[in-house]
């Protein structure tokens, strides 16, 4: 019997989205130039990234994905289309946008291919509605969301409601680091992503635990992409602090952060395998997944092998390729996967 395998975690853009950097007069928007032939992102005038066509060609990723036995592919926006930063209703615009291409998908490849929405996270209000259009006319699995919003953290008073309606929507929440923190003080080699990255998720699990997200909504489903970041890594310290200086730590909610590992899902996008198993070992198979980041180069170049390396039993090589996601997931997915 063929295994199924879902990797929950894999980015992708049309190939042509609204100029909303000439529409508002704001270079800021990111802006796609197709130049002799090739794809490209720019902000503020400046380049940003390449884009290669497994980016937008649906029909090349699911070829490139079946020499590795993977048939499903949760998508989700790449993070520099988040916009916080911009006007709600400007972003709106473009988050739409992302969210109907992502249907579309869905609709014409539906056993390839499940969505995840991005919303206008800085206009909660307009984030809900495009939240429930997005789950119940377009029919996505849920939503992704960054590390932070601007000056809000994830536990911000403000997002209380966009929470709400994620649980009550039963829409599966992916948390993706992005506008890294400390970027503008450590701008060479790249550090942003390898240093700034996994901080911002610590930042985001953190703030879903202490803030008390997770406690308020305790059937909301939250995974945390790159395996977490420093997160899992640091649990004994942050465990540490929270026991020695409750008076800092532990004033919004009083449970240690370890009681929330069976609350939160890790894909296994983490590079090294004493670190995969080091993830395992601490949250357990049950809340993690195949997610590799593709395909962009901080993502595993050949999907699923670090949990092949593992030398697993089945039953466990079966929760980390299908079970765990289908969990994460919900009903929405199992419903259009038939599983």
């Amino acid at each position: 019997m063929i295994m199924l395998k879902i990797d929950t975690h894999t980015h992708v853009l049309p190939s042509s989205w609204p100029d909303l950097a000439e529409r508002f007069g704001d270079s800021r928007f990111p802006v796609l130039k197709i130049e002799d032939g090739r794809h490209r992102i720019y902000r503020d005038g400046k380049f940003f990234r390449e884009l290669k066509p497994n980016t937008w060609d649906a029909d090349l990723r699911i070829e490139q994905y079946a020499q590795f036995g993977i048939s499903v592919q949760v998508l989700s926006t790449v993070p520099v289309m988040f916009c916080y930063w911009a006007d709600g209703a400007h972003a709106l615009e473009l988050h739409r946008a992302l969210n109907d291409h992502l249907a579309e998908l869905g609709h014409s490849h539906p056993s390839n291919y499940l969505g995840l929405a991005t919303v206008p996270l800085q206009s909660p209000q307009l984030a809900v509605a495009e939240l429930e259009r997005s789950v119940k006319d377009l029919g996505l699995a849920g939503v992704q969301v960054g590390s932070h919003c601007e000056l809000w953290n994830l536990d911000a008073p403000e997002l209380d409601e966009f929470f709400a309606a994620a649980e009550e929507l039963d829409a599966c929440v992916l948390v993706h680091p992005w506008d890294m923190m400390g970027a503008a003080s450590m701008p060479k080699y790249w550090m942003p992503w390898l240093v700034g990255m996994p901080a911002e998720q610590s930042r985001a699990a953190c703030a879903l635990i202490f803030g008390g997200v997770l406690e308020k909504y305790p059937k909301l489903r939250v995974a945390l992409a790159h395996g977490g970041g420093s997160f899992p890594y640091t649990l004994g310290r942050i465990e540490h602090g929270f026991n020695m200086r409750p008076d800092l730590v532990a004033v919004d909610n009083p449970r240690p952060p370890r009681e929330y590992l069976s609350r939160l899902y890790f894909d296994c996008c983490v590079h090294d395998d004493k670190a995969l198993a080091y993830l395992l070992q601490t949250a357990g198979c049950e809340q993690v997944m195949l997610g590799t980041d593709y395909p962009f180069p901080l993502g595993e170049q050949e999907p699923g092998s670090s949990i092949e390396r593992l030398g697993l039993q089945s039953d466990e090589l079966n929760q980390l390729f299908h079970g765990s996601a289908l969990n994460w997931l919900g009903e929405r997915a199992r419903t259009q996967l038939g599983v």
